[in-house]
């Protein structure tokens, strides 16, 4: 549980510092001293090794550290959803678990809501053609 709550406190803290303006512009000052210094190791092949290195071990951690974010604010996302649809009278409950559901289910929802705003446009443009728009 320690480990869990250290790492999600990790994850967090490195994806806000990551996703700021000063991270990217370090990052920036990295490569360009990176390139600076090309000339004076004959941009050798352990020269080259530095970066491609350095940026390949940073890449594998950071996957991990933006999956465990991107999963928590899905999550979260998902129980913030699951509220709103319960607590609105006339929603429709079977949504609750809809990321639980096989593809084939998913697919008939899909399509189901997709002729309910066909049928909707539909029906504001025979409004339209009938000049009774109440959207003004």
């Amino acid at each position: 549980m320690k480990l869990t709550k250290t790492f999600n406190r990790l994850a967090q803290s490195t994806a806000k510092f990551t996703g700021n303006p000063l991270c990217f512009c370090l990052a920036a000052v990295i490569v360009l001293i990176w390139a600076a210094t090309g000339p004076y190791f004959g941009f050798s092949e352990v020269w080259q090794l530095v970066i491609n290195t350095g940026t390949t071990i940073i890449t594998f951690l950071m996957v991990f550290l933006i999956q465990n974010t991107q999963n928590r604010d899905t999550e979260a996302m998902q129980i913030k959803l699951d509220e709103l649809i319960f607590v609105t009278r006339l929603a429709n409950n079977e949504l609750l678990d809809l990321e639980e559901l096989e593809e084939a289910e998913l697919d008939r929802l899909r399509q189901r809501y997709e002729d309910m705003a066909k049928q909707a446009k539909a029906e504001r443009a025979r409004k339209l053609a009938d000049g009774k728009s109440g959207d003004r």
